[in-house]
């Protein structure tokens, strides 16, 4: 795990805005978006993540999105709604 990995994670818009999208669908009513801002470091440091992040680095070819934080291969919707079900729940 690197943290300069991490600081990439918790700064990409769209991963951001899926964090959003799995903490609206779970019924949170209040800002989805701002509640994924204000987390975005928690969500940045779940288990796996910066090295799934990073292997997509390292392995990425010109024929996949440069956006990192749009490929579900690399943070999947399982891992974003585990993570914001963790944070509600606390």
């Amino acid at each position: 795990m690197s943290y300069t990995t991490m600081v990439e994670i918790a700064n990409n818009v769209s991963l951001l805005h899926r964090v959003a999208a799995a903490a609206a669908a779970e019924g949170l009513q209040t800002d989805p978006l701002a509640w994924a801002q204000e987390h975005s470091w928690l969500i940045a440091s779940q288990p796996g993540w910066a090295d799934a992040w990073q292997y997509a680095i390292d392995t990425a070819t010109d024929d996949v999105n440069p956006d990192t934080g749009m490929r579900p291969g690399v943070i999947n919707d399982q891992m974003i709604l585990s993570a914001v079900q963790a944070l509600l729940a606390a």
